[in-house]
């Protein structure tokens, strides 16, 4: 696709769907790991196994997403010096998330012991469960480097809107992943270690992989590798970069725990509302996976129009991302009005959790329409690199929900905790259009 973004005054909707287009098939592609994961470890007829791979997926799901800034800042960063031209501050923003996650990852290997203890302190599974996912966490942990390196990539191919290069390495991750389940546990018999090894080579060939294509395009619109050490390391840019880190940090913080919050408090409520919140979420992150690739567009289009000082750029984007991500909000809402009983009795054969998910499931099928916006609005302001507000936003909208969840729980019980949800996501993008003059400010007055 030609820059038509970058060469004229506007965008089209067409633009904005280019990006879109590939994150959703990317993100639509990665539960399928899940279920091959599960599969080939639920065939060896250990109940504990499977408990296993679930905890140590979560570990690092956990793990990875709590360092989602060098994907999410990184991207803003790039996107808005692309926007302004500044083929250097390209490079010097990519090499810095770079360097960045390569040192964290060697962190989280040289801590590995300590913060094996502290995870599985937490975490309340039999001695059998435990022993088999500290074995897939001691194996997988040595991947962080390349992991966390792989984010950095990620946001810098989002911010040159190269999603087509991203989607094509995260199928080459999953794909790759899928072949060496097989291979390693099904064909060699490794059980957990061989689920373990063959994420960590799939991880480790994206990330080299993507290494390649990203010093492709880094050559393409950039001319060269080189970078002058001063520009690397120019201290406004350096201190701008973590501050944009640690606001992402937080947030995604606060973020983990809201969810955290609700499984845990649907935990308390007994297993069948624990089993039927599952089931629903499940609606959720469904929707997730579509809605986040208009968000991500935005990110990427919202910092080319800021480092550009383009304003109808912007307002262009936010039009249409808003137009794509309603569309298809609403689309989703009226599958889950007509599927959702059918899914539901596929998703578990309890007859408890089967009513129980029936008499609940209006929130499931209005979670993408009132969802949206946070995670829209999240584009925005990660593209605008606003960050400080994303934090405020988020922090307010938590304290709103657990002051919710307070009051509504005892007088409508499972019922006040989906309410308590949603005002969280109402009050997320309610507290966040509250700061969008901020961004406009940005903009020169022409």
């Amino acid at each position: 696709m030609k820059d038509s973004y970058v060469n004229n005054t506007g965008i089209r909707r067409r633009d904005v769907f280019y990006i879109a287009g590939p994150i959703i098939l990317s993100n639509v592609s990665t539960p399928l790991l899940g279920l091959v994961d599960t599969a080939v470890i639920g065939n060896l007829g250990d109940p504990a196994l499977i408990g296993a791979i679930a905890v140590g997926a979560l570990i690092f799901n956990f793990l990875f997403w709590g360092f989602g800034f060098l994907r999410m800042g990184t991207t803003g960063l790039v996107a808005q010096a692309r926007g302004a031209m500044d083929t250097n501050e390209i490079k010097a923003s990519l090499y810095r998330a770079v360097l960045l996650g390569i040192g964290l990852g060697i962190v989280l290997v040289s801590l590995q012991q300590p913060l094996a203890k502290f995870v599985f302190f937490l975490i309340d599974g039999s001695s059998a469960v435990e022993e088999a996912a500290l074995t897939y966490f001691q194996i997988r942990i040595w991947a962080a480097p390349l992991s966390l390196t792989y984010l950095a990539l990620l946001g810098f191919l989002l911010g040159q809107q190269r999603t087509d290069m991203i989607l094509g390495i995260q199928i080459l991750l999953n794909g790759s992943n899928i072949i060496l389940d097989l291979v390693f546990v099904v064909g060699f018999d490794w059980g957990v270690p061989g689920i373990a090894v063959a994420t960590l080579v799939s991880e480790v060939l994206a990330t080299v992989v993507g290494t390649g294509l990203v010093i492709r395009e880094v050559l393409k619109s950039t001319g060269s590798l080189g970078l002058p050490w001063a520009q690397l390391f120019r201290m406004a840019a350096v201190r701008k970069m973590l501050s944009v880190n640690r606001d992402i940090m937080i947030r995604t913080l606060c973020l983990i725990f809201a969810f955290a919050w609700f499984i845990n408090q649907g935990a308390a409520a007994g297993d069948i509302l624990l089993a039927t919140n599952a089931v629903l979420m499940q609606f959720v992150n469904f929707s997730a996976f579509f809605l986040d690739g208009y968000a991500l567009a935005g990110e990427s289009l919202v910092g080319n129009a800021l480092g550009g000082k383009n304003r109808k750029r912007f307002n262009d984007t936010v039009k249409y991302i808003t137009q794509l991500g309603f569309a298809t909000s609403l689309a989703l809402s009226l599958v889950f009005y007509y599927t959702g009983p059918h899914v539901i009795d596929l998703l578990t054969n309890v007859e408890a959790v089967r009513t129980a998910a029936r008499d609940y499931a209006y929130w499931a099928i209005l979670a993408p329409i009132v969802s949206l916006w946070c995670y829209l609005l999240d584009g925005v302001f990660i593209g605008a690199t606003k960050t400080r507000e994303m934090r405020n936003a988020m922090l307010l909208s938590l304290g709103a929900y657990l002051l919710a969840w307070y009051f509504l729980v005892p007088l409508y019980g499972n019922h006040g905790l989906w309410l308590s949800l949603y005002l969280y996501f109402i009050v997320r993008a309610m507290s966040l259009l509250i700061y969008v003059p901020r961004i406009f400010a940005d903009f020169k007055t022409i």
